[in-house]
């Protein structure tokens, strides 16, 4: 080895194909697995260079398998836009090591790649709060996007005014969105001032066209189960991995 390439190292990749021996291909699943460190350090990059004085070991139980996708639950805060790109504070920014939830039985470790190539699955108005559902994982994309209208979503809604004469009745069939029929629904009151709505096919907006329609203003909007997943005791601002046994 040359004197450049002592001093500037080689790629973890080559690095760890040796130590194996393995493919470079499997050092890559190695190492984007989160399965090898540097220096003690879990390292997630292949092209990450590292020299003869470093040491570098493959973790016990490391697999060059690709690493499956995953799917995030997050409990978004208000005033927080759900999605990608949009102005302001994105609720992408609560993605962190730090906001995981931890000692969620089943859940994978955590890796940076986990938050890449996310595709938002169930968008939220940006003063709703609640559940949010990010995946990596096209079969959980197609179960809440493309099949997205035979999944029900719970909502508690903060209302206030007046509800007309058969207004209960209206919102859960009767009204039109869109100029378009509404599908029937569970709507009730929980106490004073809040509603419960159960629905498929929800669409952004939806919920204070119907209240409005009735007499209703909505103060506050929260999800709280998409499908059979709830949001549980998940605090506002923390996400968590969907666990492996766990089914929309």
């Amino acid at each position: 080895m040359n004197h450049a390439t002592s001093s500037e190292g080689i790629r973890l990749a080559k690095r760890v194909a040796e130590l194996v021996p393995c493919s470079r291909a499997e050092a890559e699943r190695f190492i984007a697995g989160g399965g090898v460190t540097v220096d003690g350090v879990v390292v997630e990059d292949p092209a990450t260079r590292v020299t003869p004085a470093q040491s570098v070991a493959v973790l016990p139980g490391a697999s060059a398998e690709e690493a499956p996708p995953v799917t995030i639950l997050l409990h978004k805060p208000s005033g927080m836009n759900s999605g990608v790109g949009a102005r302001g504070a994105s609720a992408l920014e609560c993605l962190k090591e730090e906001s995981l939830l931890a000692g969620v039985h089943g859940a994978p470790r955590f890796l940076k790649r986990h938050l890449a190539r996310l595709t938002l699955a169930t968008p939220l108005e940006t003063d709703a709060s609640g559940l949010l559902v990010y995946t990596q994982d096209f079969r959980v994309a197609r179960k809440l996007i493309d099949d997205g209208d035979r999944v029900e979503h719970e909502f508690v809604v903060e209302v206030s005014g007046a509800i007309q004469d058969g207004g209960l009745e209206l919102l859960n069939h009767g009204l039109k969105f869109s100029g378009k029929p509404i599908n029937p629904m569970k709507v009730s009151w929980q106490s004073e001032g809040r509603l419960r709505f159960a629905a498929k096919g929800m669409r952004p907006g939806q919920i204070e066209h119907m209240c409005a329609a009735v007499g209703l203003e909505v103060t506050d909007i929260k999800r709280l189960r998409v499908g059979r997943i709830s949001m549980g005791g998940l605090p506002e601002g923390q996400w968590r991995y969907l666990a492996e046994y766990e089914r929309f």
